[in-house]
């Protein structure tokens, strides 16, 4: 960037997630970059545009052996009927257009984050492409509220968590249902954090849409959450009475239908498990049933066999419920 004229210059390939460092003379940089065709690449770049790029790296795809889903990117409209969301869709392994297969909403929501990239398989999990695997249409939004799409974007969401961004997931469930190929009957939804709140929301909310959820380390009152995080985003429950009222999901306990587990760390100290147990307790005054599984001595996330069994499990819980 000229910072006189603020004219720009590219330098290196324009393709994909780009993770650069500068030599101590300024003169080149190391770009480390993946893209949806690149698996890895690793290249030393002059900073002048003139003179030669060295490869350092260049991977070889290391899924080319195996069955995979195909995976796609685009765009569809927001609930405000103006703004582009992209989204991501990976269909089941051999495909045929004229079955009928579920569905499952892979969700995050929040604000500073982004789970769509232009890098390898478009940022999906190893778990959306396992379910893929087992005959499952895996579909994922960024919906307003999340990162890196400007203030306006961003700012839709605040002092109302979880409404303008359901209101998106719900556009996304849309296009599914357009698709011919996916049971409308057969939708399901899984997140962890905010994911695991935007979940239980749409569970609870659009329990007409959403037959089974799995909702991990869920925020149920923000009331309850650190106030760092919470108070930016909401404001305080004392001037923001309003917006904490309607994302308690302990109020909407009574209208749970489809099958929703509930999964926390017992030590989890990001969503305390205040936030799960409460919600049972909601639960069960409101004659509602929840399933509930808890990982002793874990915290917000499991790790090493912890998390594989949380994976069995999550799979398992959408093989029973929703196959």
């Amino acid at each position: 960037v000229n910072v006189k004229t603020g004219k720009r210059r590219l330098i290196g390939n324009k393709d994909g997630m780009h993770y650069v460092q500068l030599s101590g003379s300024g003169n080149y940089v190391i770009d480390n970059y993946t893209s949806f065709t690149i698996p890895r690449n690793i290249e030393i770049v002059p900073t002048s545009g003139k003179g030669k790029t060295v490869s350092l790296l260049a991977a070889t795809n290391p899924m080319e052996a195996y069955n995979m889903p195909e995976i796609t990117v685009g765009t569809l409209k927001a609930a405000d009927g103006k703004t582009d969301l992209y989204y991501r869709l990976i269909k089941p392994v051999n495909f045929d257009p004229n079955k009928k297969y579920p569905a499952v909403v892979y969700v995050y929501g929040g604000p500073h984050a982004q789970l769509i990239h232009n890098n390898r398989n478009y940022d999906a999990r190893g778990w959306d492409i396992y379910m893929a695997q087992l005959g499952y249409v895996m579909l994922t939004v960024d919906n307003r509220g999340s990162d890196n799409r400007g203030l306006e974007f961003e700012n839709c969401t605040f002092r109302q968590l979880g409404t303008e961004e359901m209101k998106d997931q719900v556009k996304g469930v849309d296009f599914l249902k357009s698709l011919g190929y996916v049971d409308n009957n057969r939708i399901g939804v899984h997140g962890w954090s905010f994911g695991g709140f935007m979940t239980t929301n749409l569970m609870l909310t659009y329990p007409e849409i959403f037959k089974v959820g799995v909702a991990g380390g869920p925020v149920i009152d923000w009331a309850y959450y650190e106030v760092m995080y919470g108070e930016r985003y909401m404001d305080t429950p004392q001037t923001n009475p309003e917006g904490y009222k309607n994302a308690n999901l302990k109020l909407k306990a009574g209208n749970l239908k489809g099958r929703l587990e509930v999964i926390t760390g017992a030590n989890d100290p990001t969503c305390v498990p205040q936030h799960s147990i409460s919600f049972l307790r909601a639960c069960i005054d409101a004659g509602t049933q929840p399933d509930f599984f808890m990982y002793p001595g874990d915290g917000h996330n499991m790790f090493g066999r912890n998390r594989v069994h949380l994976y069995e499990r999550i799979t398992r819980y959408f093989e029973d419920h929703l196959k």
